[in-house]
């Protein structure tokens, strides 16, 4: 962390001339801190309290995936808040990238969702954390009911090894997704895998990857071979089965018995940021009351802020087909973790997925 000295809310600099020093007093000179974050999360609800405090909108860069963010960051680019979920930080945080959050200092750490504020291996010691739950949501399968309506009344996964469905079906490219996915599928915990799980697992991708129409995240290209018919079930995150939804389309998105995968995305300080105070006003702001309402209601995930949501009107809700005891539904699901042996998993996935293996 840069420092200064403060001596009455001036700052002083001390120079060494010559054996001797002098003293110079000038007003602190720091520029925005920059937030390096998904897309959507930039938009101006989440800077909102932040520009009114410093009268300064954040810098701002965007990355496209996790894995990209961490390359950039270890060779070197530093910024001040960054947007990592929960199965990733724990790297960022081995590599020596982040500092403790001092929850303290965030008005809006109190309205976060107990069940995120207490998720396992957050805390840096009492009263600090490395991670801050920003937003949730969950991974299932989007389905047309019209198209497949047996598996909207039975609400299972199989669907995707159905031969009657073969060519017309689609999972997701990343194996933070589609690997737990799966493996559950088969019974096995992907969180903790043997080496004989782990070739079940792989098995069992090879059995799949036949069976896609192509292999993708992208909620736009996934909504459109939905709304077209091109597939007939997707996995897919929430948002896109509310954004067809919210379109009338005949879509569901499946609940299977044994719950579906819920995955929580939060906000990090780097260990050295160039101001600390403003970093945690960043932080705070993306918490705010007209955040979390913006998140549900424009992205479709849903905010770690619940206490937000009595704002919210119940067919926000019914679009997204959640309850609104939102700390009971978190419970019911399984939070994506941080797979083990991941950077063999995704060579691995890779392979199956091209065909090479």
């Amino acid at each position: 962390m840069k420092t200064s000295w403060f001596l009455g809310g001036i700052v002083a600099a001390f120079l060494i001339i010559g054996g001797g020093f002098f003293l110079m007093h000038g007003p602190a000179v720091s520029g925005p801190v920059t937030l390096f974050q998904w897309q959507d999360y930039m938009e101006p609800p989440f800077l909102a309290d932040y520009q009114k405090a410093y009268n300064e909108k954040p810098a701002i860069t965007i990355f496209a995936d996790e894995d990209e963010a961490f390359s950039k960051m270890r060779a070197g680019f530093k910024p001040d808040v960054m947007g990592p979920c929960y199965y990733e930080f724990p790297r960022w945080k081995e590599a020596g990238l982040l500092a403790p959050i001092d929850t303290s200092k965030l008005k809006n750490w109190s309205k976060i969702s107990p069940t995120l504020r207490n998720l396992p291996g957050i805390s840096a010691g009492p009263g600090k954390v490395w991670f801050v739950p920003h937003y949730w949501g969950n991974t299932s399968l989007t389905i047309r009911t019209d198209l497949a309506p047996e598996y909207a009344k039975s609400q299972s996964w199989d669907i995707l090894f159905d031969p009657k469905y073969k060519g017309r079906v689609s999972v997701m490219d990343g194996v933070d997704d589609t690997v737990p996915f799966i493996a559950h599928m088969i019974g096995i915990n992907a969180y903790d895998m043997s080496e004989a799980d782990w070739d079940k697992v792989q098995e069992k991708l090879r059995e799949l990857v036949p069976h896609l129409r192509f292999v993708s995240s992208d909620d736009t290209a996934l909504a459109q071979g939905l709304a077209s018919g091109e597939l007939v079930a997707a996995m897919s995150w929430r948002t896109t089965f509310a954004s067809l939804n919210r379109e009338h389309k005949p879509v569901a998105y499946l609940t299977p018995p044994g719950g579906i995968f819920t995955y929580v995305c939060g906000l990090v300080m780097h260990k050295d940021p160039s101001n600390e105070a403003k970093a945690l006003a960043l932080i705070d702001s993306s918490l705010s009351d007209d955040a979390a309402v913006y998140t549900i209601t424009h992205i479709g995930d849903e905010p770690a802020n619940t206490q937000a949501m009595s704002k919210v009107p119940n067919a926000v809700f019914a679009n997204l087909n959640i309850s609104r005891d939102l700390e009971a539904f978190l419970k019911s699901g399984i939070f994506q973790r941080r797979l083990k042996n991941k950077d063999k998993i995704v060579s691995a996935w890779t392979e199956i997925r091209s065909g090479i293996q």
